[in-house]
């Protein structure tokens, strides 16, 4: 094993930094951001050049939340290294960044024949909200690879752009990937309930209980009273943790024709949802409620007990 050295001197850290081993390299680019070397980005940016995938991964990761030219510029061609251990770090050091003007350099990569090179580009490009990724992510979104077409739809999202409804829609109601579906209904967060709410209610039925956990959530976000319907029927679910999801949104929609489903499920054997159907009976405010929500005051679990009492509360409020 080789040792650390968290406070080492500059002069200790480039010998390690030119050792023939490359742990012992790899060790020195860790320890640099925490060493005596005060200008030690350069050092950084030279080992990105390694000859050693492990040497250069860490070298990206190090460089995380230094948003300078240079080290942008060296940054974004990594995207295409050989290594798949250098490209993962490069990809997740990037999608740090918070400064809009490096979406130049990342759309050039969007068009990458290498899926993967165009899934990281569009992640890292997706915080930026970058008007100009709009068209490069809406053709991106016809991929066959599933990855590309999941953060393609992540940027459209984050832009916000009424232009991107039908693609999200599209996504949402028929794409063969559960995990595009999920971040499709996601998506749909920021349009109006009148556009989302037939796909948000097909996905309440969805295959994968993540897609269907996302549109009780997304239905929730927008307050879509035409879900309601779809979201007490899937208070059924099997999975418990899509109740849950459907016990919150109907709480914020205050849905009053709810009140039996959200009763019951302060009998359910998972804490969590008893908790959350409490919740939502004190969000719908219906008196009907206060003999179960007095039960539920003396919940086993404390959490229950105190949400039970704070939803009497807001019922005698």
């Amino acid at each position: 094993m080789i040792a650390s050295h968290p406070f080492a001197q500059p002069s200790l850290i480039r010998q390690q930094l030119v050792d023939a081993d490359p742990e012992v390299r790899r060790v020195a680019i860790r320890e640099l951001p925490y060493s005596e070397e005060d200008d030690y980005i350069p050092l950084l940016m030279a080992a990105l050049g390694d000859a050693h995938a492990g040497v250069r991964a860490d070298a990206a990761l190090a460089l995380e939340g230094i948003e300078q030219e240079e080290v942008v510029s060296l940054l974004v061609p990594m995207l295409k290294d050989d290594s798949p251990e250098v490209r993962q770090a490069v990809a997740q050091t990037l999608t740090e960044l918070k400064e809009p003007q490096w979406g130049s350099l990342l759309l050039g990569m969007v068009g990458d024949p290498e899926p993967q090179v165009q899934a990281n580009a569009l992640k890292a490009l997706r915080a930026l909200r970058v008007e100009a990724a709009f068209e490069p992510a809406m053709a991106a979104t016809a991929s066959g690879d599933a990855g590309v077409r999941r953060e393609a739809l992540g940027v459209l999202a984050y832009l916000k752009n009424p232009g991107a409804l039908h693609k999200l829609t599209q996504a949402a109601m028929s794409d063969p990937d559960a995990e595009v579906r999920r971040v499709a209904v996601g998506g749909l967060g920021f349009a109006s309930g009148a556009d989302a709410s037939p796909a948000l209610v097909r996905a309440l039925t969805d295959e994968s209980w993540q897609v269907r956990q996302e549109a009780a959530n997304t239905a929730g976000k927008l307050q879509l009273a035409g879900c309601v319907p779809a979201l007490m029927q899937a208070m059924a679910d099997t999975y418990w943790q899509v109740r849950v999801a459907c016990a919150r949104a109907l709480g914020k929609l205050k849905a009053r024709p709810a009140l039996p489903t959200l009763i019951e499920a302060l009998n359910h054997e998972v804490s969590n949802l008893r908790k959350e159907a409490a919740v939502a009976l004190g969000e719908v405010g219906d008196p009907e409620a206060r003999p179960a929500l007095e039960n539920a005051a003396n919940d086993p679990d404390p959490d229950v007990r105190k949400l039970a009492r704070l939803a009497l509360s807001r019922l005698a409020a």
